[in-house]
């Protein structure tokens, strides 16, 4: 039992830092912050108003609020640089630029929806 109340408080202040950060990058900058953590506009405004007495207890959950965003194998493999050899920086500038393209792409099409 003692492991699983250890892995829920892991949860709850990851949640916490999750919300800390998503409300800092709201307030410097709305437009990057929407790109940054892949949420619309309205979800952006409610967690701009939280105070941080809601944002502890929102935290509290037993669930993770943030999420992977990239569930392609391609976007990792840009991003990590899997299978590349590391002597051309020019080429990991490229696949990372590749890896935000396709990331944006599908924020793009996520706020349509």
């Amino acid at each position: 039992m003692q492991i699983e109340e250890r892995l829920m408080s892991e949860i709850r202040d990851a949640n916490l830092s999750y919300l800390i950060l998503a409300q800092r990058l709201i307030r410097a900058d709305k437009a990057q912050a929407l790109y940054r953590l892949g949420i619309s506009e309205e979800t952006a405004g409610l967690l701009d108003a939280l105070t941080p007495s809601q944002m502890v207890k929102a935290a509290a959950t037993n669930m993770l609020m943030c999420r992977f965003r990239f569930d392609d194998a391609m976007v990792w493999s840009l991003l990590t640089d899997h299978g590349r050899p590391t002597e051309h920086e020019g080429e990991r500038s490229a696949a990372r630029l590749h890896a935000s393209i396709l990331m944006a792409g599908n924020y793009a099409e996520a706020i349509q929806s």
